[in-house]
C-alpha cells in the first residue's frame, strides 16, 4: 500500500469559554519539514506537539497551527476607569498649569493611554486543557491520514494503469525486433552487391551479422524492464513509506527504455520506446508525492 504526502487535517475542541483549533497540512518533501504557528500559552507543548507530528507524519513540507478562540464575552477588553479617571484628572491639572485647552475629542485621548484597556493576559495551560488539546491535534493528524490514504490509492490505481501500458508496449516490440534483424540483413547485403561489386566471403558476412546483430541484440534490456516493472509492483504492495524506493526503481526503469531506444534502430521501435518513455515520466512525477 502507499500513501501519499499530500494531505490536510483539522480538528476543534471545546474548553470552558474557549475553542482549541488545530490545522494541519502536507505537501511532498524529500524529508520532514516542519513548520508550526503555535499560540502563545501552548508554547511549553511545542516539543511534543513536534515530536508527535514527526512520529506519525514521517516525511513531507508539513505545516502545523494552533490557535484558541474566545467566545465574544470572554473576549471583549475591559476599561480600567480608575486609570482612565487619573490620567483625566492629570490632564485638567495640567491644562490649567499649562493655559493649553483639554482637547475636544478627550474620551478618545484617554481610551489610547497605557493600561486604560486591558486585555485578558496569557493563561496557564492546565492538565485538562493539556489533554483535551493533544486529542484534538491527534484528530487532525488522524484526518490528515486518512486524506493521504485516499490520495495514495488514487496513485497507486494511476502506478498500475502506466505499468500495465509500458507492459502491452513492450511486448509490442517483438513482431519489429525480428522485422528489424532481416531489413539489417538485407541492407548490408545490397550494400556490399551495388557499391562494392566484389565477391564477398558469404560465410565470413554470416559471422560478422550475427556479431553486429548481437551487439543490437535487446532481450537482457527486455528481461530487466520486465523485472524492474514487477518490483515496482511488488514494492507499491509491501510496507508504508517506499516512496524513495520507488523513485529509484523509477531510475532504473529509464536506464533500459533509454538503452532499448538506443539499440532499436527501428522507426517503429522507437516511436514504441517514446511512448514507454511518455508513461515512465508520468510514473516519475508522481512518485514524488509518494509516501
Amino acid at each position: 500500500m502507499i500513501y501519499s504526502m499530500t494531505g490536510y487535517g483539522k480538528a476543534v475542541a471545546l474548553y470552558q469559554d474557549r475553542k482549541i483549533c488545530v490545522e494541519v497540512r502536507s505537501l511532498n518533501g524529500k524529508a520532514m519539514d516542519l513548520s508550526t504557528r503555535i499560540a502563545p500559552q501552548f508554547k511549553g507543548h511545542e516539543m511534543q506537539i513536534r515530536t508527535l507530528l514527526n512520529t506519525r507524519l514521517e516525511r513531507g513540507k508539513v505545516d502545523f497551527a494552533l490557535w484558541v478562540e474566545q467566545n465574544e464575552k470572554a473576549e471583549t477588553p475591559s476599561v480600567n476607569v480608575a486609570v482612565m479617571q487619573g490620567y483625566a484628572e492629570q490632564l485638567r491639572a495640567a491644562s490649567e498649569v499649562s493655559g493649553i485647552a483639554l482637547p475636544q475629542n478627550l474620551m478618545e485621548v484617554l481610551l489610547r493611554m497605557p493600561e486604560v484597556i486591558s486585555r485578558k493576559e496569557i493563561y496557564e495551560v492546565g492538565d485538562e486543557e493539556w489533554a483535551v488539546t493533544l486529542d484534538a491535534v491527534n484528530k487532525a493528524i488522524d484526518e490528515l491520514l486518512s486524506f493521504r490514504k485516499q490520495e495514495g490509492e488514487a496513485l497507486y490505481a494511476k502506478f498500475i494503469a502506466n505499468i500495465g501500458n509500458i507492459r502491452s508496449l513492450l511486448a509490442s516490440v517483438e513482431p519489429y525486433e525480428k522485422e528489424r534483424v532481416e531489413k539489417i540483413r538485407t541492407r548490408i547485403v545490397e550494400a556490399l552487391e551495388k557499391n562494392i561489386a566484389v565477391d564477398y566471403d558469404r560465410n565470413r558476412l554470416e559471422q560478422e551479422l550475427i556479431y553486429y546483430i548481437e551487439k543490437l541484440d535487446v532481450n537482457e534490456e527486455k528481461q530487466r524492464l520486465t523485472n524492474h516493472l514487477s518490483y515496482f509492483v511488488e514494492t507499491m504492495d509491501g510496507a508504508i513509506g517506499q516512496g524513495k524506493k520507488l523513485g529509484f526503481i523509477a531510475q532504473e526503469m529509464g536506464r533500459e527504455i533509454n538503452t532499448l531506444g538506443s539499440k532499436s534502430n527501428h522507426a517503429e521501435m522507437q516511436n514504441i520506446v517514446v511512448r514507454m518513455k511518455d508513461e515512465l515520466e508520468q510514473i516519475k512525477e508522481q512518485v514524488l508525492n509518494v509516501m
